[in-house]
């Protein structure tokens, strides 16, 4: 086939590494691959030398609102697409899909498959704020249909979302894809220790992901189980949504939870707990922490949410429950079943195992990606 230029977009060299270092090394085999990401931090920069692709940098604040330094870099991303002229342009997380749709569709490109890997803060129910409208309006504006364009996404509930407020139409060429899939050779399962049962939640410090539920909920199991432990990984960072410092506090001093900071890599952490939590109400696509868990065996609870409930099977093949968002209660509820049923510990990773492998494989995913951005 003819080797063709991908111009990729995201906020962070992290989520390029992290989230499509395969699909990148996918692309790379026959096409040239340039990526346009904020200011690489010195430890991402011999992981991202690996991928093999060119770099251009900018000054994007992914998660804070700069008119100015938006426009900026909307300006600097026209300009870099005029001077490579790529054949496929491919934009992630919110900002970049924005301003990197429309310099794209000004620039000429032919093919623009923007990823919404979930709609997050902006469009979580009853979000009246000034920033979620000012999204809606600027995505409405950028994602205004034409040939060659494709919108990604990652769960079917974020369509029906973008039709339902009318930033999309029933004419627009739409895609679902499982999460930005899982690489099942780098998370290799391991047998959870139902003696000593411990839980684990991976997530950003941010309100939405259920931090305060998790809380309580770990300080209402402990009164009745003292054996049982709570772990939190996570970073505490600049966000809109981020928990108050009084919380934080909390949860770092006072509490029984275990906060363990940001990790580089998760699986000795996972790999030594035996359920996965994540009560999240953000509007995920499909939360990586979930298909880690699954990728090595780990039973999970998590809410009833858009893009967390495309990870639960239930009877025959449970993999874990779904629990309504906000409900302490339930999750107190939900823990302690898998604390006086230890077996089902097992018996729910390994259907989770099962279903990452069917489902959520990385390789399939990118497939899958390929055939949409016309690569295969």
């Amino acid at each position: 086939m003819t080797s063709k230029k991908v111009l990729i977009a995201c906020d962070s060299a992290k989520s390029l590494i992290d989230f499509r270092g395969k699909l990148v090394e996918l692309m790379r085999k026959e096409h040239t691959v340039y990526a346009f990401i904020p200011t690489i931090p010195p430890e991402q920069r011999a992981k991202l030398a690996l991928l093999n692709i060119v770099l251009f940098e900018n000054n994007l604040n992914g998660s804070n609102v700069s008119i100015l330094s938006d426009l900026k870099y909307a300006l600097k991303l026209y300009r870099l697409i005029k001077q490579l002229k790529p054949d496929v342009f491919f934009p992630y997380t919110l900002k970049p899909v924005i301003y990197g749709t429309l310099a794209a569709k000004l620039g000429g490109v032919r093919k623009i498959t923007p990823m919404l890997s979930g709609l997050g803060y902006n469009f979580i129910s009853g979000n009246t704020s000034l920033t979620s409208k000012i999204t809606r309006i600027l995505l409405r504006f950028s994602l205004k249909n034409r040939k060659g364009l494709s919108v990604i996404f990652q769960n079917k509930d974020d369509i029906q979302t973008l039709l339902d407020s009318k930033i999309i139409s029933a004419k627009h060429q739409t895609a679902v894809v499982n999460g930005s899939g899982v690489d099942l050779s780098h998370y290799t399962p391991t047998r959870p220790d139902t003696d000593n049962i411990s839980f684990i939640m991976v997530s950003r410090l941010i309100n939405a992901k259920g931090i305060r539920e998790y809380l309580e909920a770990a300080q209402i199991v402990f009164l009745k189980h003292p054996q049982v432990t709570f772990k939190l990984i996570g970073s505490y960072d600049d966000n809109v949504d981020a928990i108050h410092p009084d919380l934080f506090s909390e949860i770092k001093h006072r509490s029984v939870i275990n906060y363990l900071g940001a990790v580089d890599d998760v699986r000795p952490y996972i790999s030594s707990s035996s359920v996965v939590v994540l009560p999240s109400y953000y509007r995920e696509g499909i939360p990586r922490c979930l298909l880690e868990a699954m990728a090595m065996g780990r039973a999970i609870i998590t809410c009833d949410s858009v893009g967390c409930r495309e990870t639960v099977e239930t009877s025959p093949n449970s993999n874990g429950f779904l629990i309504p968002v906000r409900n302490t209660a339930e999750l107190v509820h939900k823990m302690e079943y898998f604390i006086t049923n230890k077996q089902a510990i097992s018996s729910f990773g390994l259907n989770g195992l099962a279903l990452a492998k069917e489902k959520f494989d990385v390789h399939k995913v990118n497939a899958r990606m390929m055939q949409i951005m016309d690569l295969n």
